[in-house]
């Protein structure tokens, strides 16, 4: 790619009563601080773009809203579909816009217009450019590619932001090289690096879903000790609880107390883990019926965020009574019952739009600080979270949508929304946002499987998932239940982890398939991904 050595910066604001425009232009440097001071302003657009000459083999390259939004590197001449072709009953009905973007961001369906946020990249071979931002406390960057006319666009995410005082408009980091230097360099700039280390484990959810009770579990944890090491993660997922935001365990599923059961997990070596969703609440909890309101308003407004469970809303965080609630959640998953570790998921429900001044990465910035606050040092696994409130906040966190129990799901669900369960896109996703990994948190590409039952990939594809999660060197965790393991699945397990241990990526070949080259025990392999 050739780029013009200019940057045309524009600002549009209004100031005690009188429309403002300010434009410019910027050196192309490798980094680029813009700055303002405004006196009572009305914000309303902040941009820089400047102009690219793609050349043949470029490949872009753009950073999903959220976790689950799918990422994969393009060619630049694809288009975005959003949720274009619809019909506004199902978008209604499954209240799809608040799993991404959709309500703030234009989705043209044109060829060659494409989106992101936070950093981009375009890859012509192994040399990379990297276009990101250090800053995104004041607003998202979405940066807007468009291939047809030969721009790249940069936009601060600001919702007509009512503002006095010195306002961050740009902080960009621009460099060019290989894929590690541009990371290493990014993550430098940005003093971004994780103390955590990566954990093997295993999850509930993907082998019983909600349909979990405590004789499951304890099956289950029986059949960890098979495989498990000391200071391995056994996470309960989904299911434990009332239901999604009445955070008490069932105790008809549940008939002793958490503690216990978290006592059985420490007694085994493990560290143990807890699902929850802290900024939302389902339609049919007694929470949702006591207590509307709890629920976020703006504007007369309440944000229906999405179908899971009985149909889910979320919750405001400036709600006293919600922050001590959540307060006392948090006290008793960690002091009373003793859990190590929380998954913390569907967490954009917190920023669905901007509010009291702040833009939606400010209040989604505020929000995840608040979670760290009650955590204390305790670990947190971010899922469902725009990944720049991540960056520093989470010790681990999910870098794509979840895996399914085939390949691609169901016909129908391909036409819905970028976030659905794909194994196909999980991979995809986990792949591009791989250099994430022990820089802004260790990642998670979600699990992986070796049974043969309740399953519907083939061997290969099996295989291909729990090959990739090895050599990622995030989170490596199984959703089987290990106590139905054959010895040769055992044995399987081993080699893999073994390899998450000890493996190491040596050089990927990217063509029309993607090939992974790694050694381990001074052996070299390679593992073939179908994109």
């Amino acid at each position: 790619m050739k780029r013009n050595s200019e940057i045309k910066w524009r600002i549009q604001y209004s100031e005690k009563g009188v429309d403002k425009r300010e434009e410019g232009t910027l050196s192309f440097l490798e980094e680029i601080h813009m700055t303002k001071r405004f006196d009572n302003a009305i914000i309303k657009s902040v941009e820089a773009s400047f102009s690219i000459t793609p050349e043949e083999g470029d490949r872009f390259f753009l950073n999903g809203y959220q976790t689950w939004t799918h990422s994969r590197e393009k060619d630049g001449k694809e288009k975005e579909r959003g949720l274009r072709g619809i019909p506004k009953a199902i978008i209604d009905h499954y209240a799809l816009p608040l799993y991404g973007d959709y309500t703030f961001v234009p989705y043209s369906g044109r060829k060659g217009l494409l989106h992101g946020f936070t950093y981009m990249t375009i890859r012509n071979g192994e040399e990379y450019t990297l276009i990101s931002s250090l800053d995104e406390n004041y607003g998202w960057t979405v940066f807007y590619l468009d291939t047809n006319e030969g721009t790249i666009t940069i936009k601060k995410d600001l919702e007509s932001l009512k503002y006095s005082g010195e306002f961050h408009l740009f902080d960009l980091f621009i460099t060019e090289g290989k894929e590690e230097e541009v990371y290493g360099a990014w993550f430098e700039k940005m003093d971004l690096k994780t103390t955590a280390k990566p954990l093997a484990g295993y999850s509930s959810w993907y082998n019983r879903y909600q349909d979990i009770s405590q004789k499951t579990i304890i099956e289950d944890l029986e059949g960890c000790r098979r495989i498990l090491q000391k200071g391995d993660l056994f996470q309960i997922d989904d299911g434990w609880e009332v239901a999604v935001g009445e955070w008490e365990q069932d105790k008809e599923k549940f008939p002793s107390s958490m503690k216990e059961i978290v006592d059985e997990i420490h007694k085994s070596g493990y560290l143990s883990g807890l699902w929850l969703a802290p900024f939302v609440v389902e339609e049919k909890s007694r929470i949702f019926k006591e207590h509307k309101d709890w629920l976020l308003e703006i504007d007369g407004e309440k944000f229906k965020c999405g179908c899971n469970w009985s149909g889910f809303w979320a919750l405001d965080i400036d709600n006293v009574e919600v922050q001590e609630y959540l307060k006392r959640v948090f006290k008793t998953v960690y002091e009373d019952w003793g859990f190590d570790l929380v998954k913390l998921d569907f967490l954009y429900a917190a920023a669905p739009k901007a509010k009291n001044n702040e833009t939606r990465s400010q209040r989604m910035n505020r929000a995840m600080d608040f979670l760290l606050s009650l955590s204390k040092d305790k670990l947190i696994l971010g899922c469902g979270v725009p990944l720049a409130s991540a960056f520093g906040r989470t010790q681990y966190c999910r870098v794509s949508c979840d895996v399914t129990l085939d390949w691609d799901d169901k016909i129908w669900m391909k036409l819905i929304h970028s976030e659905r369960p794909s194994t196909k896109r999980a991979l995809e996703t986990s792949f591009e946002r791989r250099m994430l990994n022990m820089g802004a948190f260790i990642t998670d590409p979600d699990v992986f499987f070796l049974r043969r039952d309740n399953i519907h990939l083939s061997e290969k594809k099996k295989m291909t998932l729990a090959l990739f999660d090895a050599l990622n060197k995030g989170l490596f965790l199984t959703s089987d239940n290990p106590s139905l393991y054959t010895e040769r699945e055992i044995e399987e397990y081993r080699r893999l982890r073994h390899i998450w241990e000890k493996g190491k990526v040596t050089s990927i070949e990217r063509g029309k398939k993607t090939i992974i080259h790694y050694c381990v025990d001074d052996k070299n392999e390679s593992l073939v991904l179908p994109f």
